[in-house]
């Protein structure tokens, strides 16, 4: 693809992290954005920050197949296509399988895996007309299981293999695709489990190097947009987790799992009775925005 001046950029969860940071780091280049999400201030102050003659937003859920139908013709009808699509929308859950709220497992995979199906059926066609690029934001999650995360751990395992899926499906249209694998980001998501569950940044301090590490928002939206502009297969962030796509079959072995199992009968009932006492399993901003 190289640069993106000119090129129409549709990115679901758009108000905030990632999908932000990417969002104006491509309206730099020059890029024309459709941004959705649910979250409407900070979706409304983005697009007051980028200005309105390259922008378009909507508050759209990526559960409704229709709304996000309608998004895609309002941008087709502006900027005359789609040349890049990146499925960026999704929540977290916190608790075991025992614990976490039956209904919070059912809203993250609506929100994580038939969002991501939602966003490319209706963004397809017109990425075809252009023989563009889908970018599914998949996680080091879909690489390495963590305890507590069972649910989101099987949504981007989900959506990384339905990228592959979709690679095979669109490659001789001259579509390519992309699956991004982050590991922990400084993003509201990750800091309000924080703020919530001690128990998570026990665990994270628990795991060996460099699984432990945050990187920020900065360096993963310069990492995405370098991805998006070489049509990249894997967009991998820090570069260290593309090596644990190779060790993939290692880490679910005994041997990989060594570590974890070592802290997990201590650490996972307390983090169960956090949760109960929160009397959620989500992240307040995410649940607020969930009942909105």
């Amino acid at each position: 693809m190289g640069s993106v001046a000119g090129k129409t950029v549709f990115i679901t969860g758009g108000a905030r992290g990632v999908g932000a940071e990417v969002a104006r780091r491509l309206h730099a280049r020059g890029a024309q954005l459709v941004l959705t999400d649910l979250d409407e201030a900070p979706l409304a102050e983005l697009a007051d920050a980028l200005g309105a003659d390259r922008v378009l937003t909507r508050v759209v859920d990526v559960r409704d197949l229709q709304a996000m139908q309608e998004v895609v013709d309002a941008a087709v009808e502006r900027f005359g296509g789609l040349d890049v699509v990146m499925a960026n929308a999704g929540i977290a859950t916190y608790g075991s399988v025992l614990q976490v709220d039956p209904e919070a497992f059912q809203t993250l995979m609506d929100v994580n895996v038939s969002g991501v199906f939602n966003t490319v059926r209706a963004a397809l066609p017109a990425v075809l007309e252009r023989r563009g690029y889908v970018l599914i934001v998949s996680s080091l999650a879909a690489y390495a299981a963590a305890p507590g995360l069972a649910p989101y751990n099987a949504s981007k395992a989900a959506v990384e293999h339905f990228a592959n899926a979709l690679r095979l499906e669109v490659a001789h249209r001259g579509v390519d695709v992309g699956s991004a694998h982050m590991s922990w980001i400084d993003t509201p998501l990750v800091r309000d489990t924080k703020d919530d569950l001690s128990t998570f940044g026990e665990m994270l301090a628990k795991l060996p190097y460099p699984l432990n590490q945050t990187t920020s928002v900065e360096q993963c939206g310069q990492v995405f947009v370098a991805g998006i502009e070489g049509r990249k297969r894997q967009i991998n962030c820090p570069g260290w987790v593309g090596v644990l796509r190779w060790l993939k079959p290692v880490l679910s072995t005994v041997v990989g799992e060594s570590r974890i199992r070592g802290f997990v009968p201590d650490l996972l009932p307390r983090m169960d009775a956090e949760v109960e006492r929160l009397g959620r399993s989500m992240g307040s901003r995410t649940k607020s925005v969930e009942e909105h």
